[in-house]
């Protein structure tokens, strides 16, 4: 099992602590359309608070790739959190410099800044050490509980805690807690274990899916990734969406050594049409489709037969929704496995994966899972048995 240092293996008070924490959240312009990523991070926030330390928070939002791009500024952010956590949020308009420096330097205990977009500098994704070292300047202890980012070595993540004193660096509670449900399913001891994968393409999650078959007893798919498994056994996926690059990797993996059982939808609701359908059809599997018509969820036979083998699961994970779980005429597939996997109350249920914590809260039903990860890609890449350079640093 791995063990990392934790809030308790430190003491804030009167210290100004860098948290790194993902506040990647989903924006429609400015809007916070699902705050869930900064409502995680009020636990350690209140934590450190209380012990009398003034923190320094900074995160990534999208993709600037170097650059200031207004869309991408955390701005946003800042009224939310200021909201969530009941004080005021002050403000640094970029995350390293003498304004950043200067407001950090007149923190008092309890005091909170949010630092502007990590990824507005190229040495963030770079893992630069002058730009970790920058950073370093704005605090004394090092906090992080950005899971979602733990996977990548950039420099928040990987050259700045490095370059802390030992004792004055962890994890925060929302890193501890991904780590204890993740290893749940990792280091399994209560059976049947269940893994439940859709999405849209089997590309990305190729490790995970040759580790998953290895550990678990059965290991349901469905979404668009089933169809690629369906089109490499020689069923007629008509106009579907098939990820022909990766039919190998689906027939080496039905075809290779694995543990587990391995179920694809026996039925599939087809559309003529994804935005505006004029026929919408249950088709079985085993007469394939035609030409006109396209799977957008898996059919009632297969969330019957999928909701069974979830119901008798003592743990289950959950990647990737059962169809086009957006649009109501395709959503009754993956609404029926949210709720098959919350009815089960023995099992321990680990929900990984934008789109699946999407569709979980959707359904009504996320308060009765027993976790819901914050980290999709970095879920994925630690049940594949890859080390996280945001975990390495941070081990006992």
């Amino acid at each position: 099992m791995i063990q990392i240092r934790t809030l308790d293996d430190i003491d804030p008070a009167g210290h100004r602590v860098f948290y790194r924490v993902d506040y990647n959240v989903p924006l429609d312009g400015t809007r916070i359309t699902d705050a869930t990523r900064i409502e995680e991070t009020i636990p350690t926030l209140r934590r450190l608070r209380d012990t009398g330390a003034a923190v320094v928070i900074a995160s990534h939002l999208g993709r600037p790739k170097g650059q200031r791009k207004e869309k991408y500024s955390l701005a946003p952010v800042r009224d939310r959190l200021a909201e969530l956590l009941g004080t005021e949020v002050q403000w640094a308009g970029d995350c390293i410099g003498e304004d950043a420096q200067a407001k950090a330097g007149r923190l008092k205990a309890g005091d909170v800044l949010l630092l502007e977009d990590l990824r507005f500098h190229a040495g963030e994704e770079s893992n630069e050490k002058a730009f970790a070292e920058e950073l370093q300047k704005l605090a004394d202890l090092y906090v992080n509980d950005a899971f979602g980012a733990c996977h990548r070595a950039h420099a928040s993540i990987d050259a700045l805690p490095r370059l802390f004193a030992r004792e004055r660096i962890a994890g925060g509670l929302l890193l501890a807690r991904e780590l204890e449900f993740l290893q749940k399913v990792t280091s399994v001891s209560d059976r049947p274990f269940v893994a439940l994968l859709g999405g849209a393409k089997i590309a990305g999650k190729i490790e995970p899916l040759e580790a998953l078959v290895k550990l678990a007893d059965t290991v349901l798919i469905g979404g668009g990734m089933a169809n690629t498994f369906l089109a490499a056994q020689g069923v007629a996926m008509g106009g579907s969406l098939v990820d022909k690059d990766s039919l190998d990797v689906a027939t080496r993996i039905l075809a290779g050594e694995k543990r587990a059982e391995v179920l694809l939808p026996v039925d599939l609701v087809c559309g003529d049409d994804l935005e505006n359908p004029t026929v919408i059809e249950t088709v079985e599997v085993a007469g394939g489709l035609t030409a006109a018509q396209k799977a957008f969820d898996i059919g009632p036979k297969s969330v019957a037969l999928y909701a069974q083998k979830l119901g008798t699961a003592r743990v289950i994970f959950w990647n990737g929704p059962m169809g086009v779980f957006e649009k109501e005429a395709f959503a009754k597939g993956t609404m029926a496995m949210a709720r098959a996997l919350t009815d089960n109350e023995k099992a321990i249920t680990v929900v990984g994966g934008g789109e699946s914590v999407e569709a979980v809260k959707a359904s009504g039903f996320a308060s009765k899972v027993s976790h819901i990860s914050t980290g999709g890609g970095a879920s994925l890449e630690f049940i594949s048995g890859a080390a996280l350079p945001g975990v390495e640093v941070l081990k006992k």
